[in-house]
């Protein structure tokens, strides 16, 4: 498959990319600092765009058959700003399916309470988080595209690839010992598994162990 990946040198992005390249797909990382990308591949084409501004949206996603949104911002305007860019862009490229990168924060831990909501939430993902519910948001209120929405468990760092987790859809997933936790790489496993298998079109679904 032709896909774009926006963020594609970032934290998750990264993780998205190497899983996109070792199944085949003919990548278009669209990167704010195309340097931080080494990977040397023939399926894969970089490039250099603002995301905010819907114009080079639509110039850097034309051809592809889906975008993979691994864009992230700690400040809400900003978020909110390149999340409609992104949107209005991939519809204008003539493109309807999008895959987004979420976070953990909008995940309900108990009915009508979301895990940014409660006390001990850490000050500082808070902003973070905000900004990336917000946009989920915004995503969800869309009915043209084929979106889903993916978030991951509410730690997510490097590790092993597994390929063992588990799938759910807006509350947190916990462990026997109350831990929520992901993989970077088992993130992207699960994420590339939707973008050729889609099972949560016009929905959000959560990744853990």
């Amino acid at each position: 498959m032709k896909v774009a990946i926006i963020g594609a040198s970032g934290f998750i992005g990264s993780a998205i990319l190497n899983e996109a390249l070792n199944r085949g797909h003919e990548v278009t990382a669209i990167v704010r600092h195309p340097e931080k990308i080494t990977i040397k591949n023939e399926r894969l084409t970089i490039k250099q765009g603002n995301v905010a501004n819907e114009a080079e949206v639509v110039a850097s996603v034309a051809g592809n058959e889906a975008v993979i949104s691994a864009y992230s911002a700690h400040d809400t305007n900003t978020y909110v700003q390149a999340i409609t860019a992104i949107i209005n862009g991939i519809k204008q490229a003539g493109i309807k399916r999008l895959i987004a990168v979420s976070g953990a924060g909008s995940l309900e831990v108990a009915p009508g309470l979301q895990l940014l909501d409660t006390p001990d939430f850490p000050a500082q993902w808070k902003e973070g988080a905000t900004a990336t519910r917000n946009a989920f948001n915004i995503i969800k209120q869309d009915t043209d595209l084929e979106w889903t929405v993916v978030s991951p468990a509410a730690m997510i760092e490097p590790g092993e690839r597994t390929g063992t987790f588990r799938l759910g859809k807006d509350q947190l997933l916990t462990n026997d010992k109350g831990e929520s936790r992901i993989s970077t790489a088992d993130y992207a496993i699960a994420l590339l598994d939707e973008l050729e298998r889609p099972r949560h079109i016009r929905q959000r679904f959560t990744v853990a162990y």
